[in-house]
């Protein structure tokens, strides 16, 4: 249910992973983990949690979202998150594959970006393929979620640039991104008309132009790395 229900989620406050490396990040970063749930045989090194279950391999494979996992699954509880004014964050406007958001959120923290803001209709944050795809980073970057432009609007700072092919978007390379924010927009449409009329002005990366445009997880690793280029 965890693992496909967004709202069972919300309701229970928690979160479900999978996996050592992941586990062992979530201790690593203080993240509160509720219950544990090894497939036949317990891993050495996390006596501190209480809340450790062993199952047997068949009933391991049925409640797994992962096919053929080696375990373990746990629980952890979803943070509360709070900021003032964000500068310097990558905004994600409707992407829905959530491969794409979670590896945005590992390459954020990997750029020292201090905040991925999710607008509108993005992946669920804590869906399963989400979280893995961070590979730890969710434990560790912080990640808000706006319902729209107005509520964006209230929380980051200008300048805020637009990643869009438009007639007058800007090269990157002539742009100092240094304090800017970034808008990466959906996989298929791009940035809404109402999210490039709040921006402040629109950018693109050049490239080779037989090529197909970059998904959205290349696009915002380019973008995040000319961002941070001066702070690295």
């Amino acid at each position: 249910m965890l693992a496909r229900d967004a709202s069972a989620r919300k309701e229970q406050g928690v979160f479900l992973c999978d996996g050592v490396k992941l586990l062992k990040e979530a201790v690593e970063a203080g993240q509160t983990v509720k219950s544990v749930f090894w497939k036949e045989t317990p891993e050495a090194g996390f006596d501190e949690l209480s809340d450790q279950t062993t199952l047997p391999g068949e009933l391991f494979d049925y409640v797994s979202p992962l096919k053929n996992s080696p375990g373990p699954l746990f629980l952890v509880k979803i943070p509360s998150v709070s900021a003032g004014k964000v500068q310097r964050a990558v905004i994600l406007e409707n992407v829905q594959d959530p491969g794409n958001v979670g590896t945005i959120i590992r390459c954020a923290n990997a750029m020292k970006i201090p905040a991925v803001i999710l607008c509108g209709d993005c992946a669920d944050l804590y869906h399963p393929r989400t979280v893995r795809a961070t590979m730890g980073a969710i434990f560790r970057q912080t990640v808000l979620s706006v319902k729209d432009v107005e509520e964006l609007s209230s929380l980051v700072e200008r300048p805020i640039f637009g990643a869009a092919l438009t007639d007058d978007s800007e090269d990157i390379r002539k742009l100092d991104l240094k304090e800017a924010s970034i808008v990466i927009g959906s996989e298929g449409h791009g940035i809404s008309e109402e999210m490039l009329y709040f921006c402040d002005r629109s950018v693109i990366i050049p490239m080779n132009p037989d090529s197909e445009s970059l998904n959205a997880a290349s696009a915002a690793s380019i973008l995040m790395w000319e961002m941070s280029r001066s702070v690295l």
